[in-house]
């Protein structure tokens, strides 16, 4: 398809960073359609929640922030958060008229013509003044190179392709990753499997107490200030710790949560350490984490040597048309609520300024 459509604000992705900044969008005037579109590669509503393993009850989900502008009430505990959270979407996206777009692709972000940006997408592309990328990291797992890894006569399997612990019945497990990821996957395999090795690059730091206001802030603070340097966001759990609940400390009782350092090298049968241990396994579970999904706008040279996109609170330094939401300090529910709305404010900013009659 080679039709080109003009809008004044393309919005990549549909979690709850892009539906947070449609929503905001639309409170500030901006029609769905004829001033902006929301491009969703996914095939249903939900975000990354709709690829949630289905033990993952709604229950267990910790931190969950309603989209602005409409509360999730009346959630039952017990059903799988993708479905609770994929009817709540697709129920916000109805209630405040977005009509997002999915599923499409976005290939690529290009300077175009009269100072828009071009967004090449399997859609058809739109030319556009403003762009908020929510594309978040669920389609980049990341997963570490270690000596050996193709010699691997088991399993491996990144979290984001987890689908329950019964897959894992009567295997000898190693779970990789010290972050939260990695402690509810180990906690939940551990009664399924034969056995279970936890194996972490760094010592677990467990966090006693309730995570207040105060800490939230000093720990997105911390992202933050990776994000103004240029360099690549880490996620803002990673600076939390784990929290000490009840459930993490039946596991450091029952030894399941027996951290050991990061082995060396793998072996077809397991992983092994230059001290001469080896640990024998048929499946190795990789919870380590995402990278942002940002390929896309490659063409337009955002990156600093540093690795990441410098921003001014959701704006790209490199090019103020560009609003990452979602993205480093942002890559939470809350904080994508706020960087949508923003973005949105800036965006208003930009788009009165090179034309007093817009926005």
């Amino acid at each position: 398809m080679n039709a080109t459509h003009e809008v004044e604000v393309v919005v990549v992705g549909a979690g709850q960073a892009g539906l947070a900044g449609a929503y905001h969008l639309r409170r500030a005037g901006f029609a769905p359609e004829r001033d902006f579109v929301v491009l969703d590669h996914s095939p249903a509503p939900g975000g990354a929640w709709q690829y949630r393993w289905p033990s993952l009850t709604y229950g267990k989900v910790h931190g969950m922030h309603s989209l602005p502008g409409m509360e999730l009430t009346g959630a039952d505990p017990a059903r799988p958060s993708a479905e609770v959270v994929g009817e709540y979407f697709a129920s916000y996206e109805r209630a405040f008229d977005l009509r997002v777009r999915r599923p499409v692709d976005v290939h690529a972000v290009r300077e175009g013509t009269g100072g828009r940006l071009l967004v090449e997408t399997s859609a058809g592309n739109w030319a556009t003044r403003a762009l908020i990328n929510a594309t978040g990291t669920w389609d980049r797992p990341f997963r570490p190179r270690y000596p050996g890894q193709e010699t691997f006569r088991g399993r491996q399997s990144h979290t984001a392709r987890y689908r329950g612990p019964e897959e894992f019945a009567g295997q000898r497990v190693v779970v990789v990753g010290g972050g939260a990821s990695g402690t509810q996957h180990l906690l939940e395999i551990a009664p399924y499997a034969a056995a279970t090795t936890w194996v972490t690059r760094r010592p677990p730091v467990f966090r006693e107490g309730p995570f207040d206001e105060e800490a939230g802030r000093a720990a997105v603070a911390l992202v933050a200030e990776r994000v103004r340097r240029g360099l690549p966001p880490t996620s803002v759990v990673s600076v939390t710790g784990l929290p000490l609940n009840d459930a993490i400390r039946a596991g450091l009782a029952s030894g399941v949560l027996d951290r050991q350092p990061m082995f060396d090298r793998i072996t077809p049968d397991g992983v092994a350490w230059d001290d001469g241990r080896e640990v024998a396994a048929d499946a190795i579970l990789w919870a380590t984490g995402f990278r942002a999904a940002i390929g896309h706008l490659a063409p337009l040279g955002l990156r600093e040597p540093g690795g990441g996109i410098r921003l001014e609170g959701t704006r790209a330094v490199a090019d103020p048309r560009v609003h990452l939401v979602g993205y480093g300090p942002s890559a939470s529910t809350v904080g994508a609520n706020r960087a949508g709305r923003a973005a949105v404010r800036d965006i208003r900013r930009l788009l009165a300024a090179a034309d007093p009659l817009a926005a």
